[in-house]
Order: C-alpha cells, then sequence, then structure tokens
C-alpha cells in the first residue's frame, strides 16, 4: 500500500498558476466569452489555496481536485451576471475571494455539502 502526502498550500498555487491550461486560465477564458474580463491577482490565487488546504484538512481530503468546487463557488455569482457586465473588467483579489469564501473555509458542516 502507498501513502501519499496531502498537497500543501504551495502546492495549490503552483497547480492554480504553474500548469499548462490551469483552472485561472479557463476561467478567464470562460468569462471572456461574455465579453468580461477577468483579472484574478496573485494573492487571491493565494487565498483560493489557502481555502482549498483548509477544506481538504478539515473536511475529506480530495486532493487536487478540491481546486475545481473552490474557484467554481467562488466565481459561481460573476458566471450568472457575466452578460449583464459585458465590457467590463472584474478583480478578484484576496478580499473578494474571503467575501465569497469564508463562510465556507470556517464552517465545515456547510463546506462538507457545497465543497
Amino acid at each position: 500500500r502507498v501513502e501519499l502526502k496531502a498537497l500543501t498550500e504551495e502546492d495549490f498555487v503552483r497547480i492554480l498558476s504553474e500548469t499548462r491550461a490551469n483552472l485561472v486560465e479557463q476561467y478567464r477564458a470562460l468569462i471572456a466569452t461574455e465579453k468580461v474580463t477577468l483579472d484574478i491577482t496573485g494573492e487571491a490565487v493565494a487565498e483560493v489555496a489557502k481555502i482549498a488546504a483548509q477544506v481538504n484538512e478539515s473536511v475529506e481530503n480530495i486532493g487536487a481536485r478540491r481546486l475545481q468546487t473552490v474557484m467554481e463557488k467562488l466565481l459561481e455569482e460573476l458566471s450568472f451576471e457575466a452578460e449583464d457586465r459585458a465590457g467590463e473588467t472584474v478583480t478578484v483579489d484576496a478580499a473578494y475571494v474571503q467575501d465569497k469564501l469564508s463562510d465556507l473555509a470556517r464552517d465545515s458542516d456547510l463546506s462538507k455539502y457545497i465543497l
């Protein structure tokens, strides 16, 4: 039996920023189809990585797959509003991430069902 180490925050940051066709780039392209420019800062990426690591630790460790669900929850509202925001630039920074996801990171019962 092989046991693997859990991914760290730093691992999640690298996955979100260094891999080819990473989730940040995928979401930028998806939102761009509605003519909205999505600017996700490095601080936002770090905050997403931190929350993903916390949820993996407190609920169930599903590794990098957690990033997909966290990013989806983070940008859910924007995805639905994007058509009405054509021509805008939306900046996602650490404060935006905390505003959208901080309750999920703190409430493990809620995270279990949503993430």
